[in-house]
């Protein structure tokens, strides 16, 4: 059996192994489409607190271990998504900290590792438009709501990738976790907000560590609230 979301073989598993998607089985016991059942919301652990200046130390200490690579992975990631963004940031995005992730494990990543999020392009592009959308609006509703909306989605791409949610799934996982700590969150995707804006003020040079840099911030967050599957 195909997966009925993104095309995958599945076999006769409930659930997509590539994009997470439930699985549609045709011809029940009752002779009618039986629905698999999504599984349950995710439930974060109790305490997961901010820690800005922890996460963006390590995310700092990760990617100088490998910097080349980690600004190609940044100079490629820039060109392609500079052609389509609201298309391929999501899918780039995901692949991007999917590279971390191995990174952390103790794995070596390349830059094929970046397309990784394509395999989950259709919960990557629909939670990249939705989470636009959404910020947008709370942007402008006086921009503090824009800023916390964009904290509580943070980890959505991360969820996808790593726990093979669909885009609804993930965007409620982030959210689940954010709202342990609201403004420590929202203080953490400013301070990777200024960085970066200290980046592009550098003749856009910077941007090439201070992306990296906020891609293993977030992915370390998540590692230690979350944890990796």
């Amino acid at each position: 059996m195909f997966c009925q979301n993104c095309g995958s073989d599945v076999g006769d598993a409930a659930f997509c192994t590539r994009c997470g998607a439930r699985q549609r089985i045709e011809g029940g016991t009752s002779g009618a489409a039986d629905v698999v059942s999504a599984p349950p919301p995710y439930m974060p652990a109790v305490g997961g607190r901010a820690n800005t200046t922890q996460w963006i130390g390590q995310g700092w200490e990760l990617v100088k271990t490998d910097l080349g690579n980690f600004v190609l992975m940044t100079v490629l990631m820039l060109v392609i998504n500079g052609a389509l963004p609201l298309l391929l940031h999501g899918a780039l995005t995901a692949g991007f900290q999917g590279a971390c992730k191995k990174k952390l494990l103790g794995h070596r990543f390349d830059m094929a590792d970046l397309f990784e999020g394509f395999h989950f392009f259709g919960s990557t592009l629909a939670a990249n438009v939705v989470i636009t959308i959404l910020v947008f609006l709370g942007v402008l509703l006086f921009i503090i709501p824009g800023l916390i909306l964009a904290a509580m989605y943070n980890f959505t791409f991360l969820f996808i990738i790593d726990k093979k949610y669909d885009y609804k799934q993930a965007m409620r996982a982030s959210a689940a976790v954010v709202k342990q700590d609201y403004f420590g969150y929202t203080i953490f995707l400013i301070a990777l907000g200024l960085l970066n804006l200290a980046g592009v003020l550098c003749l856009f040079v910077g941007m090439l560590v201070t992306v990296p840099l906020s891609m293993a911030a977030i992915t370390i967050a998540y590692r230690d609230v979350v944890g990796f599957e």
